[in-house]
């Protein structure tokens, strides 16, 4: 599956996204992250970073427990506006893995910290890294529904 130009600039003018993973007992669990799109892959990355969380250990954050256990996941991207002829959104499902360390994993944390000006004093290079291959995109905007 490859992301569209258009699917790839709509994800850049967003500054967050949901990221929905699946809790042990099947419940949907999601939560707002910070993300970078790959430049010619349908993949984007989202950092463990170390903004204050319920655990120090990257690892034991609830969405890696559920990745670990079941790798798929779901995003959806919004563009909300009072201007209803502006709405639009993206979802996408995907499949959800860790990086650790290497080249893929150093260009990610370049990425986001061209994005994210506050991960320049973040200790990324030090902790794992959500790599989300996409498999299936759907969009809709309001301007092309005619309304």
């Amino acid at each position: 599956m490859a992301l569209t130009d258009r699917d790839r600039r709509f994800l850049r003018t967003m500054r967050r996204i949901v990221l929905v993973t699946i809790a042990p007992d099947g419940r949907p669990r999601p939560v707002p992250i910070c993300f970078v799109v790959s430049d010619d892959e349908a993949v984007l990355y989202t950092p463990l970073d170390d903004k204050p969380k319920r655990t120090a250990d990257p690892l034991a954050l609830a969405r890696v427990r559920d990745i670990t256990r079941d790798p798929r996941v779901s995003l959806l991207a919004d563009r909300w506006d009072e201007d209803w002829t502006k709405l639009a959104w993206l979802r996408a499902t995907g499949r959800a893995s860790l990086l650790d360390s290497g080249p893929e994993h150093a260009s990610a944390i370049a990425g986001l910290r061209a994005i994210y000006p506050q991960y320049e004093t973040h200790r990324l290079d030090d902790r794992p890294i959500l790599r989300i291959e996409l498999e299936r995109v759907t969009t809709w905007s309001a301007a092309e529904a005619g309304v």
